[in-house]
């Protein structure tokens, strides 16, 4: 019986090293989970990486922010706007969702308006930065504080995140 090897492999988005079972090769485009909640001080967010065996690095997929964070946000007499688009960054091809909440009823001008707006500033924003440099933004809610700074004009927003990024394509 062989023993089992353990495997450091960095997460730069984070800046943390993990520990995973295996050979080099055997962890070859495998996927990691980690529930990044403490990280980010009870903001939920969930990741998903991919490792890269070669170098022992770990890149995003994926990240979510979990629906019990949302049902926790979300407050009776409100409307939430959500949308979802591809976005293209210098080398890869994105889906965003992102997930607005507004103070209160509002019409379904307003609503489209607002969605509109959202993917006219996340696609001009995405275009001349790399999908690492997205994510990290992401993390670092510097896209939705801008977003939100730019529809508030239209109608002030309760909430404004982006709930799910991923990738599509390289």
């Amino acid at each position: 019986m062989a023993a089992k090897k353990i495997v450091e492999i960095r997460i730069p988005l984070i800046e943390e090293t993990i520990e995973v079972e295996g050979t080099a090769e055997q962890l070859e485009g495998r996927t990691i989970r980690l529930d990044l909640t403490r990280i980010l001080n009870g903001k939920s967010i969930e990741g998903v990486f991919v490792i890269n065996a070669k170098e022992l690095i770990a890149y995003p997929r994926k990240l979510t922010l979990l629906n019990f964070y949302i049902r926790r946000v979300i407050r009776k007499g409100t409307d939430y706007i959500e949308d979802s688009f591809a976005c293209k960054s210098k080398d890869a091809l994105l889906r965003i969702k992102p997930f607005m909440i507004a103070r209160r009823k509002v019409s379904r001008k307003i609503r489209k308006a607002l969605r509109d707006k959202a993917k006219e500033i996340i696609i001009s924003s995405c275009q001349d930065k790399s999908a690492e440099e997205i994510f990290s933004e992401v993390l670092s809610a510097r896209i939705q504080k801008e977003l939100a700074s730019k529809l508030k004009k239209i109608y002030p927003l309760a909430v404004c995140e982006i709930r799910v990024i991923e990738k599509e394509k390289q």
